[in-house]
């Protein structure tokens, strides 16, 4: 050998020598790591250096050689640092070492260099539930199922997370409620509703802490979606219906009760019912009709109106055809002057006059009562023998006073009350309370319905 050549061979050998050996990659029967999710290598480095990198180093990790694995991958994202494949698996590593925060950080390199990367992803969701973020853990899944629809055993476990989350979310939201403390409760409402946002039962049970808090709005709109969610929830509905009428919006809150009602009838919900219609037929008379309750001293056409709205079918029989009244015509209880005069339960004057804006004293109102009582007892003669054949003893008022029959009449019917003394006071002016008392007595004797317009 030339000696010029011996200098050359010895640098050959001692590279030779120090560089470092190859270890064979493994022959993997049986994956340490079967939920591990291989990182797919992009088109563009197929049959290159940095996929057969990664090949090697991902049977090294499934045979559990954790070292030869990692130096495979850091060999491979050194030489080519655009390789995002080997720092996804550089993040498997790390999980197999049960270190997720380590984990999530190569994850989340590989998710500003190509989102939507499913094996990233997937192992994101594994490192978050290692850091017991169960609910971002099932976003990440989310969206490596999104990124890769095949990912089947992914949307499972995404189901029994959401599932997971929601007993613990439902769990904490109870308990808050029961202890009063809101905020907390409505906290944990809506992360029980971001896993199962179709649960009307969640929405429901929203609604109620809210209402209760005083967030009526929000409480609102969570009733409403819950009753789109599910259309046979009665208590959804009554709760709306108690919210819109709070508001003063009795015709929706009338169709929620209904709603309700249809559904599941009760006896509170039917008074609920029954209130409103009384309001809202209240509500549509005129206001001077409003205002009678709480006069000082009704008027004839007052009483006229209450006789005329309470106890209608009473003066459908023995109704003359025709009447002549000449000073009613602008009055706003002119309808109800004209029923009650032709049923001859109150009459106009000689002249013709009505006079509806006369005060209506004791004794008028005792006429008209008897008048009623009539026709009560028409209808129900056995029931009139208490009141017809009546003497009641006054300390104000004879035996042989115009009044005396009908006063006695309408007292011992028990329309009319008397004090302790006996006393009838038949020139004092009747109140609106009392003229309302008085014909809603007449109304139960003739066993009518109560009127939808005349008491509140």
């Amino acid at each position: 050998m030339r000696t010029w050549l011996l200098p050359i061979v010895g640098t050959i050998l001692l590279v030779s020598a120090c560089a470092p050996k190859t270890v064979p990659a493994p022959i993997v029967t049986s994956p340490k790591f079967p939920d591990f999710l291989a990182p797919a290598i992009p088109p563009a480095y197929d049959n290159t250096e940095a996929a057969a990198g990664e090949d090697r180093g991902w049977r090294f990790l499934q045979a559990g050689d954790l070292k030869n694995a990692e130096r495979e991958f850091s060999t491979t994202l050194k030489a080519a640092p655009a390789f995002f494949p080997a720092e996804a698996a550089l993040g498997y590593v790390e999980l197999a070492r049960k270190d997720p925060k380590a984990a999530l950080g190569h994850f989340d390199r590989v998710a500003t260099q190509q989102a939507g990367y499913a094996s990233a992803l997937a192992g994101r969701g594994q490192a978050l539930l290692g850091l017991n973020r169960d609910a971002d853990a099932a976003a990440a899944f989310e969206a490596a199922v999104a990124a890769d629809p095949s990912l089947t055993d992914l949307r499972r476990r995404v189901d029994v997370l959401k599932f997971r989350g929601l007993q613990q979310s439902l769990a904490s939201a109870r308990e808050a409620a029961r202890a009063g403390k809101a905020d907390d409760a409505i906290h944990a409402y809506s992360a029980a509703l971001a896993s199962s946002p179709d649960s009307p039962f969640l929405y429901r049970e929203l609604a109620a802490v809210e209402r209760k808090k005083g967030d009526s709005d929000d409480a609102l709109a969570h009733f409403q979606k819950a009753v789109a969610l599910d259309p046979s929830d009665a208590h959804s509905f009554e709760q709306i219906g108690d919210i819109l009428e709070s508001r003063n919006d009795d015709q929706g809150a009338a169709t929620a009760y209904a709603s309700a009602s249809a559904i599941e009838p009760t006896a509170a919900l039917t008074k609920k019912i029954d209130a409103l219609r009384d309001k809202m037929a209240l509500a549509a008379l005129p206001a001077e009709y409003r205002a009678i309750d709480e006069s000082p001293q009704v008027t004839r056409a007052d009483l006229a109106a209450l006789i005329g709205v309470h106890l209608a079918p009473l003066l459908q029989t023995h109704r003359q055809d025709a009447v002549l009244i000449t000073d009613v015509r602008t009055s706003w209880a002119a309808t109800w002057i004209i029923a009650v005069a032709r049923a001859g339960v109150m009459e106009p004057f000689s002249n013709h006059a009505f006079q509806p804006r006369a005060i209506v004293r004791r004794t008028d109102l005792a006429q008209a009562v008897v008048r009623v009582l009539s026709r009560i007892a028409a209808g129900n003669p056995a029931q009139a023998k208490a009141w017809e054949s009546a003497r009641g003893s006054f300390s104000d008022l004879t035996a042989g006073h115009l009044a005396y029959p009908a006063a006695s009449a309408a007292v011992a019917a028990g329309v009319i009350t008397v004090g302790a003394d006996r006393a009838f006071q038949p020139s004092r002016p009747v109140t609106g309370a009392e003229a309302l008392d008085a014909v809603g007595r007449l109304e139960a004797l003739a066993h009518l319905p109560p009127s939808r317009s005349g008491r509140r």
